[in-house]
């Protein structure tokens, strides 16, 4: 969900609630590491690992919008190496491809 739909499904519940509010939410459950946000379509989903911190990455579909959270461990090292290699110290690992879910790419 984009900020504005929480903000529209909030506002069910909290007339008077405005922008400000849903990003002070949303950025205390990034912080808990309850939601992502997805960078590249300015979204945020909810964290299938709540109970630790990992890299992650995401399939997102142009489509119809599914997204789908992978933690593939080999994914997170390769790319540690890589940043190693580069003398890079990466804080966070979040990867996002775009393209067709096996839904969409049937119809």
């Amino acid at each position: 969900m984009g900020a504005y739909e929480v903000l529209d499904e909030l506002g069910k519940e909290l007339p008077g609630a405005r922008p400000p509010t849903v990003y002070r939410a949303l950025a205390f459950l990034q912080e808990q590491g309850l939601v992502h946000r997805l960078e590249s379509i300015s979204a945020y989903v909810g964290c299938l690992h709540p109970d630790h911190h990992h890299a992650v990455q995401f399939l997102i579909c142009r489509d119809c919008g599914a997204v789908q959270e992978l933690t593939d461990a080999e994914v997170e090292h390769t790319l540690g190496r890589i940043a190693g290699r580069c003398r890079f110290e990466a804080d966070s690992m979040v990867v996002e491809v775009t393209g067709r879910c096996a839904g969409c790419v049937r119809s």
